[in-house]
């Protein structure tokens, strides 16, 4: 008989940590009901949007996409207009002026606010239990809206803000992008299915922010196959 109790809704962007925050989440017991997949316009989408239903596939959680239009038209960094998205290589991702400078080039307006709120109606009206982010340490350093402090802000809100006893929870805020990959070896996470990549490039592009963490990450871990799959 399937375990309906601790019901969640995943934020899927296809990516190396949603991917792996899925398995993690299940080895908690947390049973995926809905993944869902947002389209603000991001250069990026559609890549997303294949891993995003590959991965939904493959774990067996129904999966939607929500159309954001509005969130593009008051966003002006690289993620969604016609401006280059910046290259770092693995060399200087522990620079901090250089992550700082691209993490203002790639930020969108209270993106992960936004998306929690909506997995949170989506949560209140189903009688889900948990919303799953795939944030993380590394990222954390620059990303204000990974770090522990915002996951603990949100839980702070949706006490008021929903009508049900919701939690957002981030599997891999403790873990590095290192120990994120050691993870997903351990778990059998379909690594050639995800997309991290912040670009329109048919695979990968290899010199993004994201490309060059998950590359890194990758080799770190040996992975050179799936390097050779997401990177050629």
């Amino acid at each position: 008989m399937i375990n309906r109790k601790n019901k969640a809704v995943i934020l899927l962007s296809g990516g190396l940590d949603s991917a792996v925050s899925i398995a993690v989440a299940q080895t908690r017991e947390i049973n995926f009901e809905l993944a869902l997949t947002f389209n603000y316009g991001q250069k990026a989408f559609e890549k997303e949007y294949t891993a995003s239903k590959r991965l939904a596939s493959f774990y067996k959680i129904n999966h939607k996409y929500i159309k954001l239009d509005w969130l593009k038209e008051i966003t002006h960094t690289s993620l969604v207009s016609d401006s280059k998205v910046p290259d770092i290589d693995t060399n200087s991702l522990d620079n901090k002026a250089i992550t700082e400078e691209s993490m203002k080039n790639v930020w969108i307006p209270n993106r992960n606010g936004l998306f929690i709120n909506i997995a949170a109606a989506y949560a209140d009206s189903y009688g889900y239990d948990y919303i799953i982010i795939g944030a993380n340490k590394e990222e954390a350093a620059t990303f204000s809206d990974n770090s522990k402090k915002f996951i603990e802000d949100m839980n702070e809100v949706l006490k008021t803000s929903t009508n049900h006893d919701i939690k957002v929870i981030a599997p891999l805020i403790n873990y590095d992008k290192n120990e994120i990959i050691k993870k997903a070896l351990e778990l059998e996470v379909p690594l050639n299915y995800i997309n991290s990549c912040y670009n329109a490039t048919e695979g990968h592009c290899g010199q993004c922010e994201s490309c060059s963490r998950l590359k890194r990450a990758l080799k770190n871990n040996g992975c050179d196959t799936i390097i050779k799959e997401l990177f050629s």
